[in-house]
């Protein structure tokens, strides 16, 4: 480990030098890049100076040790064992920090939920999961827009896709992605019997336009008029928007603005971040040695998490951890459950990397 945080060490030294270099700060494009780099290492490369430091002090320490004055002994003990302590949990932040980074982990995210198995009842559901990534979101200070979405007569959705923009949004939403399963009495049960629904969630990472080329004969753009609330506006114009990819069959429609450029602009939102993530889910399945743990996937069959209305739990299948706080769960505390998943999944990764 050492020897590869000299050689991070020398990179953060070279592009110090070269943030300065009159050439590099001619060239924007250059120099957003390595300032980017610098950025990203700088967090460990601190903590890999506190590292060098307290090894320093840990062997000036051990030395005296050997002291002819007990005291200085004593007192040398007690500096030995607090800084192998320190040095200790140094150890553990560097090896979190030198864990590969998801390019992704920054962006902004698509976020689709759909209404599955369980009628109205997973529609309902739909709607309360959609609330509660709202009010997570507004806890973190992003901001939450509705790009399209299909409501159902009982209320909640049959499908809701938003765009969820904010620093570091990917990283917090992307153990979400897969079937969430409910467990109720609904309010139209009489015999009181616990029914089973579910509803799948997909979070994607927002493309970049320059990521994902779309050639415009590849498209097939659809028009047609709005349906569902809307007053006056309904059925007047064809400013609903429906565009099909061809070559891969992807189709994404939108029908919440009442312009149709701006639905265009959104449908073609939603369509570049879905030809991402099946781009990106194709270089991930050639890399498959790297990736041991069925968290962070986004494998959209898997049943990944459970809420239990009468007993007030909920459960993630995937790290086996229980929660009997659901009211609070489902009002966006969702903090504990994401920390558990990311601390499972670096674990994951340390172990693969030492294996």
């Amino acid at each position: 480990m050492i020897n590869k945080l000299e050689e991070v060490a020398d990179r953060y030294r070279e592009i110090e030098g070269l943030l300065a270099d009159p050439k590099v700060l001619s060239d924007q494009s250059r120099y957003r890049t390595l300032s980017k780099e610098h950025a990203d290492l700088s967090e460990l490369m601190t903590t890999y100076q506190r590292y060098c430091k307290v090894s320093a002090e840990l062997a000036d320490s051990k030395q005296l040790l050997g002291d002819s004055d007990s005291d200085v002994r004593e007192m040398a003990r007690a500096e030995v064992e607090s800084l192998d302590q320190a040095l200790l949990q140094l150890e553990e932040q560097l090896k979190l920090l030198m864990l590969p980074k998801d390019p992704n982990d920054e962006r902004n995210i698509i976020l689709e939920i759909r209404a599955g198995t369980g009628g109205d009842e997973a529609a309902l559901f739909a709607g309360e999961l959609f609330r509660m990534y709202c009010r997570f979101s507004e806890a973190q200070g992003w901001k939450v827009e509705v790009l399209s979405s299909a409501e159902a007569e009982v209320g909640g959705f049959k499908e809701v896709v938003a765009l969820v923009t904010g620093k570091g949004a990917y990283s917090k939403f992307k153990y979400e992605s897969g079937t969430h399963r409910v467990q109720r009495v609904p309010e139209t049960e009489a015999q009181g019997r616990i029914h089973t629904s579910a509803c799948t969630v997909a979070v994607l990472p927002e493309a970049e336009d320059v990521e994902v080329e779309i050639d415009p004969s590849d498209l097939r753009i659809d028009l047609y008029r709005a349906s569902g609330a809307g007053g006056q506006h309904v059925n007047k114009t064809e400013s609903a928007v429906r565009i099909t990819h061809i070559p891969t069959g992807v189709v994404v429609s939108c029908q919440d603005e009442k312009s149709q450029h701006k639905n265009k602009a959104k449908a073609m939102k939603v369509l570049q971040s879905r030809l991402l993530d099946t781009m990106q889910a194709e270089q991930q399945a050639k890399m498959a040695a790297d990736r041991k743990s069925q968290v962070g996937s986004g494998d959209r069959s898997e049943r990944i998490r459970t809420y239990n209305f009468p007993q007030g739990r909920c459960t993630d299948h995937r790290i086996g951890l229980t929660l009997y706080k659901l009211e609070a769960i489902m009002e966006g505390d969702l903090i504990e459950i994401i920390d558990a998943l990311t601390t499972h999944y670096q674990a994951e990764l340390m172990a693969g990397q030492e294996s």
